[in-house]
């Protein structure tokens, strides 16, 4: 029976958490009572959301750091630690495509990409189990994957993402073989969304082309990631959901 009672009360932070897919997680938490903090480069939307949540069960907060920075990460969590108490469910929604190809790249858009898809990743995967260890804490973490971590769509645009996001593939389960050997309890779930409704092509810079507007033609909602990343945590304890792949009805890849 799934149920989100063991949370309530509970810390949970969710990266890249200013809009889309992130803003709609935070939303979802903190209507079933859980303390959420956002963390994003862009506080002032984040600022937005907690305003518009103020009556709900639980509380947004927000905290401004950027993924690509180890240090903002670590002082995103140290702020967490002081302020709220130790992290129970850590959501890596954060990610980015950029404008550049393989062919003749941008070295620096590569970099970006990476820094924030993978290595922020692992930064924020790494102080959330620390901090679980430490308090002899059962979490979950989530990591927001895509189809484009399982086969490369047929958009050359998409350049380094896809290998970003197989990375996070391998990660997940190198994780979930890292934790068994440590006997641990804490669980890690990959959620791979198809195509969504959200500004990430617009905020990339990527002019989208016949492949991108087909790509999108059919598309989820954030609400919908939101739902499936609630499901895999209201899972019993001793239930490990590892992969979840949603995509809209008629998606073409």
């Amino acid at each position: 029976m799934v149920s989100m009672a063991r949370w309530v009360g509970k810390v949970a932070v969710v990266t890249g958490a200013s809009a889309g897919i992130g803003a709609s997680i935070c939303e979802k938490l903190v209507e079933e009572g859980l303390h959420v903090v956002g963390i994003a480069r862009r506080k002032n939307l984040m600022d937005e959301i907690c305003q518009k949540l103020s009556d709900k069960k639980g509380k947004l907060y927000s905290f401004q750091a950027d993924l690509s920075n180890e240090k903002e990460i670590l002082a995103a969590f140290e702020w967490i630690r002081k302020n709220l108490g130790p992290v129970h469910i850590l959501v890596n929604n954060a990610g980015l495509i950029l404008p550049t190809n393989l062919t003749n790249g941008d070295t620096e858009m590569w970099r970006t990409i990476l820094e924030v898809n993978v290595l922020g990743l692992c930064i924020a995967t790494r102080e959330a189990i620390q901090d679980m260890n430490k308090n002899e804490i059962d979490g979950h973490i989530v990591h927001i994957n895509s189809i484009a971590g399982h086969k490369v769509p047929d958009i050359p645009l998409f350049n380094i993402y896809p290998a970003s996001k197989f990375a996070v593939t391998a990660l997940t389960e190198s994780l979930r073989v890292e934790l068994n050997s440590l006997q641990s309890k804490i669980k890690i779930t990959s959620i791979s969304p198809g195509a969504v409704a959200t500004e990430f092509i617009n905020a990339s810079g990527i002019q989208p082309d016949e492949q991108v507007s087909k790509a999108f033609k059919v598309s989820l909602n954030p609400e919908d990631v939101a739902n499936a990343v609630l499901y895999v945590l209201s899972t019993p304890p001793h239930v490990q959901v590892q992969e979840l792949t949603i995509k809209p009805v008629n998606e073409p890849f």
